[in-house]
């Protein structure tokens, strides 16, 4: 059942005068006051209904002034790349790591796709282990079950199928952490040598797991209207003898966008034709901006094609490492290899996430931090904008943590990192996320930690000095 938020009475109008024309670009709209006086709101509901309003990009706040309708700039949506070639090679190990989980100040740090520490709900968490401590004592010093507490995969059966996804909990492996679920689930249906596809651009630690397995890789264009091209993806397995695909669907990293359903039943119809495993990661889903969680693709599968996985270190703290795997029909095989990566994840991270799940304190936090994420989005797009060179493109993020940025191609970007380096402003370089060199202009910008006037200020200056490496 979708969620009736009180702010919807007023916001609901206001759409329906935008886009039917009565409300102009520019035009004042009525005050806090006003509204809350004729609908009968309160102060707080009507001003999250101009923050969802913000949020859409129908909107704009002027201090002092008042809310006015948006200026409706037309997006010149780039198409993407649609040919990548199939490649393997190590990973620049060191410096990779470096460019992905470097921290300097909270201000200037763009890089760190995890929760700021202030977005950490520390007080909750804290509070919570230590009744988890008291309650189980010495018990939690033992091994647990090397597939998971069975109470606890219940439970995240039960909260994925308020989701539309029907999962059985005794196939779901509790792992330490999303990576380590990939490595399960990829080492269950796969060997060194074969070939893997995964979307493009992709997060540097999935890319470093399908080397370490000495996988070969072809990439998938993520395409910014879709969210996949499907087509390549047919081509590619008509033509290849693929094994799996490592794709996620919603809020995807480095990106930001999320598949439509055509785009998610269609790629799975591919896959089931060309009988390969689809591996999702759905880590990012419960971070969305709108109404409600956009479905896994696991939830359209009839005939087991679909592991999925998720993790709780975004959603609560990366300190916690505890993820799952639905291995579904690759149970068997993947219960084996969870057992030989080590015996069971930490017993008190299982019992803390239990109790997490089993109350509503964890849902109260995601909402939250969806509103505290969605609004730190709105600052930083509006900076990058209004910063960079003509010619720079930014997506607008519908959930997750990052914007996917890209730079005109008269960029100087090494001069570019060069002056972020020396300033301490922190992105993660477009090459880091491919075996190609196809994202030379583009970066990841991070909003997960707490945006100040600073991390604005300093975003400013990024942008301008963009602007003068042309050439």
């Amino acid at each position: 059942m979708v969620k009736f938020y009180k702010y919807e009475i007023f916001t609901a109008v206001i759409e329906k005068q935008i886009h039917s024309g009565i409300l102009q670009e520019k035009d004042r709209l009525p005050s806090v006051r006003e509204i809350k006086e004729k609908y009968k709101l309160s102060t707080s509901s009507v001003q999250s209904g101009f923050e969802y309003l913000m949020i859409k990009g129908l909107i704009r706040s002027y201090p002092r002034s008042g809310y006015f309708v948006a200026e409706i700039k037309e997006e010149h949506i780039p198409e993407s790349i649609t040919k990548l070639p199939v490649v393997v090679r190590d990973e620049e190990f060191m410096k990779n790591m470096m460019l992905t989980s470097k921290r300097t100040s909270e201000s200037s740090s763009f890089n760190t796709a995890v929760p700021g520490d202030l977005l950490i709900p520390q007080k909750l968490i804290l509070r919570m282990m230590q009744e988890v401590i008291r309650e189980k004592g010495a018990s939690l010093l033992r091994y647990y079950p090397s597939n998971g507490l069975e109470t606890l995969r219940k439970q995240i059966a039960k909260q994925m199928g308020t989701y539309g996804c029907v999962l059985n909990p005794d196939k779901i492996i509790i792992t330490d952490g999303a990576l380590q679920a990939l490595t399960i689930a990829l080492k269950s249906v796969t060997k060194a040598g074969d070939v893997i596809a995964v979307d493009s651009p992709c997060v540097f630690s999935v890319l470093e797991v399908i080397a370490h397995l000495e996988l070969k890789v072809i990439e998938i264009p993520i395409h910014y209207r879709s969210g996949f091209d499907t087509e390549y993806f047919r081509t590619v397995c008509q033509e290849n003898n693929v094994r799996a695909l490592v794709i996620t669907p919603n809020f995807h990293n480095p990106t930001g966008m999320v598949m439509d359903d055509e785009a998610k039943k269609e790629i799975l119809s591919i896959a089931e034709t060309h009988q390969l495993c689809i591996i999702e990661n759905d880590m990012y889903s419960d971070l969305y901006f709108g109404e409600q969680r956009p479905r896994c693709i696991k939830s359209f599968d009839k005939n087991g094609s679909v592991m999925t996985y998720s993790s709780f270190s975004k959603t609560l703290a990366p300190g916690i490492r505890l993820g799952w795997l639905y291995a579904g029909d690759f149970y068997a095989k993947s219960e084996r290899v969870r057992f030989a990566l080590g015996r069971a994840v930490s017993p008190i991270y299982q019992e803390l996430v239990l109790k997490l799940l089993q109350g509503n304190s964890y849902e109260r936090h995601l909402r939250a931090f969806r509103k505290k994420l969605s609004q730190q989005a709105v600052q930083v797009l509006e900076a990058l904008r209004t910063s960079f060179p003509e010619g720079s493109y930014f997506h607008r993020p519908r959930g997750g943590y990052s914007i996917w940025g890209r730079l005109p191609e008269h960029t100087d970007m090494e001069k570019f990192y060069e002056y972020c380096e020396k300033h301490q402003i922190l992105f993660t370089p477009g090459d880091t996320f491919s075996f190609t060199n196809k994202y030379h202009y583009h970066f990841r910008i991070v909003f997960a930690e707490r945006i100040t006037s600073e991390s604005i200020v300093l975003l400013g200056n990024a942008g301008k000095k963009a602007g003068e490496l042309q050439f």
